[in-house]
């Protein structure tokens, strides 16, 4: 015997669904409307923003609030301590769970440091961003850095804190027949190292974070949202404005390990803030 349906339920996932539709958001494919949800959080990378960030801290991040944002990821201080940085955050109920601290080199230059500046601002994540290519020519170089971020996510643990890595597409480029980013992934100890899975990056570097969500469940903690061009230049653009299938991607946020979605464009256009509002209004939209 067939259960009826429910009218509240059914009207309910109707409007949802209709309503995506209405604004030409994609959702994910085969998902149930009923079943469909939104981000409880949105975050940025304040790198998005780094020009209005040196001319104006903290007129750069009230405004950042004032859209709407509630978490953001530094990339840098702007000369500012990290006990100011923390009074200005939780004025403006900003949360800031993470921060890039540049290159692995960081991790040997008064780590200890790093790590208790970013407990007083209130981080859990300290994020290693880039490598430079001179530090990455063959495969030994990528075996090294494992065993680096095994050591520093070790004494990142012990102050309540864990060290993350942030793709580009260069990890993508083999190296003696290998991926250095699959080399990363399976070297490194999932106790002691996360992943933050750049979406624009990996998707540049031809593979698809949804093999990687199902090949490394529950290593991706963070992702960076950022959307590539369906021109053959394939440059970065606002979020929702490219060709990046961010339901299908958010869909996996269970089996993918995803705590936190961070928003960035590298070359915002006209401007940092304007970028930001166009990716937040878009994301605030999107049902998954």
């Amino acid at each position: 015997m067939t259960t009826p349906i429910d009218r509240r339920k059914f009207v309910k996932s109707l409007g949802l669904a209709t309503g995506a539709m209405a604004i030409g958001l994609p959702r994910a494919s085969g998902a149930l409307a009923e079943e469909s949800k939104d981000l409880d959080h949105i975050g940025i990378q304040l790198y998005t923003v780094r020009a209005d960030m040196e001319k104006d801290f903290e007129g750069t991040l009230k405004n950042i609030a004032g859209i709407g944002y509630d978490q953001v990821e530094f990339a840098g201080y702007f000369g500012h301590s990290p006990k100011d940085i923390r009074a200005l955050l939780d004025r403006l109920h900003l949360d800031a769970p993470s921060s890039h601290i540049g290159q692995p080199s960081a991790l040997t230059q008064n780590w200890q440091k790093t790590l208790d500046d970013a407990k007083v601002v209130g981080h859990k994540y300290v994020v290693v961003a880039w490598v430079d290519p001179k530090d990455r020519t063959k495969l030994d170089d990528y075996r090294r850095f494992a065993d680096l971020f095994n050591a520093a996510g070790e004494t990142a643990r012990k102050s309540d804190l864990r060290l993350a890595y942030h793709n580009h597409d260069f990890e993508f480029v083999p190296l003696d027949g290998q991926l250095p980013y699959d080399v990363l992934l399976e070297r490194t100890d999932p106790k002691l190292v996360g992943m933050e899975m750049d979406l624009f990056w990996i998707t540049k570097g031809g593979k698809d974070p949804l093999d990687y969500f199902k090949r490394f469940p529950g290593r991706f903690e963070a992702v960076h949202v950022k959307d590539m061009a369906r021109t053959a230049d394939q440059e970065m653009t606002d979020v929702g404005q490219g060709k990046i299938n961010f339901a299908d991607i958010f869909a996996q946020e269970k089996k993918a390990g995803i705590k936190y979605f961070f928003v960035e464009n590298d070359n915002p256009k006209p401007s940092g803030l304007a970028s930001a509002r166009v990716s937040y209004d878009y994301l605030k939209r999107l049902r998954f």
